[in-house]
């Protein structure tokens, strides 16, 4: 009898998606799902800065974390109605995003063929994400209603069509519903963040 253990099968190939996480490596290009949601951004002589305010501190160290990985140094502060507020540090990289998100009279604007991929939906998600018994939310940013269907669609350009909504709690969100599509965002976003709670990170089951 032969002592050499059989061959082992062969893992099964995991097919990329191309507009997944794992479909190109972080940029500062990927801060545009912030923007798409509540973010915002703001220029200084040559630099530009990014802010959003969040409502969790598990975002925080997500969002503190991404940042990092694309160079970013950035700062965070309690708010008074016990939100948490992340900027990073005026920075040259950032200038090209504000040229491409602000207007002349400084206002927040989608860039002309805006779009959406894994990487800036995880970013979104950090930032906005949350579920309700409907399915699953992103927040928005109040003050950004004209340019809404430009951001829906770009989701529906990825396969995940929306609906706004205006939870109990009056933040303004599209929902994603439906099992397919939920698969879909938790394929586009990737594993949950070990600081994430596993309720507010979509799972592709």
């Amino acid at each position: 009898m032969s002592l050499t253990p059989p061959d082992s099968p062969p893992e099964p190939v995991r097919q990329l998606s191309l507009f997944g996480t794992e479909a190109a490596d972080p940029s500062v290009a990927d801060l545009a799902g912030l923007l798409a949601g509540p973010g915002e951004v703001g220029r200084m002589g040559r630099t530009a800065r990014l802010s959003i305010v969040v409502d969790a501190a598990w975002r925080v160290h997500v969002l503190v974390a991404e940042l990092g990985v694309r160079g970013l140094a950035a700062s965070w502060e309690a708010t008074e109605d016990q939100r948490y507020a992340v900027r990073t540090s005026y920075a040259r990289t950032l200038a090209p995003l504000a040229t491409a998100w602000l207007t002349d009279a400084g206002r927040k604007r989608p860039p002309a063929h805006f779009h959406l991929n894994g990487r800036r939906l995880r970013l979104w998600l950090a930032a906005a994400g949350r579920s309700d018994p409907a399915g699953f939310l992103l927040g928005l940013g109040p003050g950004d209603e004209e340019w809404w269907p430009t951001v829906r669609a770009a989701l529906a350009a990825v396969g995940l069509p929306t609906a706004v909504s205006e939870p109990d709690d009056g933040a303004p969100a599209f929902r994603i519903a439906g099992r397919r599509r939920l698969t879909r965002l938790a394929e586009l976003v990737g594993e949950r963040p070990p600081a994430a709670p596993p309720e507010a990170w979509p799972s592709p089951t």
